[in-house]
């Protein structure tokens, strides 16, 4: 049986899910877009190739092989995007969440069965159907579970708003032990510059005490002050909206001091490695233009305790 531990973003990571690009199915039609970005790419016929994005995964397994973390990935479904795991399910603690999502992503779940058989059934959550939470908007840090959320009048309207009221109340119900401590996110289904889609698209933490942050991306400043204050303001590098719509914070932390980085993030890279962080550099920008980046696509099973 296989013991999850997931308590924070950046203790060393023992095994992952990382997504995968193969057979990920014809360019989708503008109407069948599910962000702002991804509808862009496919008007302008910039829309990423299949090849392209294998090869940037197959880059970030090896990263993983590197550091020797045990990789695993989905069985591939034909015609299927199984890019971003971290969309279907995560990890508090020692229990998997299946998070409710868009009905047609609901094989996506049943193709990662190779870690599912190895954990204790009792640990796996389905939330009740009222509660819409992803894993980009879920962040345990310590004494903390951060979420992204959405509560405007208006949420059934926004394809983007994907983690509601209920699911933070429910999480809070789960962990009492825990402050569960929900952010309001910017939303916009057409413009991806003014689109926070997951909590990771505007606020990571890194190593111990640091955290790349989007002021932009909360609709409540003190709840974006809160965090400023939480972290202090000489540790945090602060994003503007082309680098948030570039997705600089959505990079992945294999240890406290080891980051996953894409390329050309040069601003942010230099940055990480003043801090003295060890930056991983790989390409992921074909990847990128569906709204998704590093966080995104990998599902963090077990930190070291």
């Amino acid at each position: 049986m296989m013991q999850l531990h997931i308590v924070d973003e950046t203790a060393p990571l023992k095994a992952v899910i990382l997504g995968t690009a193969e057979s990920c199915g014809p360019v989708p039609k503008p109407e069948e877009a599910y962000d702002p970005k991804s509808l862009e790419h496919i008007l302008a016929g910039t829309y990423p190739k299949e090849e392209d994005m294998v090869k940037e995964m197959d880059a970030f397994a090896e990263v993983f092989h590197k550091y020797g973390v045990k990789v695993f990935r989905p069985e591939v479904l034909k015609d299927c995007n199984q890019i971003f795991s971290r969309d279907i399910a995560f990890v508090i603690e020692d229990k998997l969440f299946h998070s409710n999502i868009l009905p047609d992503r609901e094989r996506e779940f049943e193709a990662i069965h190779e870690v599912l058989d190895q954990i204790d059934p009792k640990k796996i959550i389905r939330p009740p159907e009222e509660v819409h939470i992803e894993g980009g908007d879920v962040m345990p840090w310590n004494d903390y579970i951060f979420i992204g959320t959405y509560t405007g009048k208006d949420y059934p309207d926004f394809i983007t708003a994907r983690t509601n009221k209920e699911a933070v109340e429910f999480i809070q119900e789960l962990f009492p032990n825990k402050t569960v401590k929900a952010f309001e996110l910017r939303k916009s289904n057409t413009n991806a510059k003014d689109n926070a889609l997951h909590l990771d698209c505007c606020f990571q933490p890194v190593g111990k005490d640091k955290a790349i942050l989007h002021k932009n991306g909360f609709l409540v400043e003190e709840e974006y002050q809160w965090l400023v204050d939480y972290f202090g303001k000489e540790n945090i590098f602060e994003i503007d909206k082309d680098e948030m719509y570039n997705m600089f914070s959505n990079v992945f932390s294999i240890s406290p001091e080891v980051v996953v980085s894409e390329k050309s993030f040069t601003r942010l890279n230099n940055w990480l490695r003043e801090q003295g962080f060890t930056v991983e550099e790989i390409p992921y920008a074909e990847i990128a233009k569906q709204e998704g980046l590093l966080r995104c696509s990998t599902m963090p099973l077990i930190r070291e305790k």
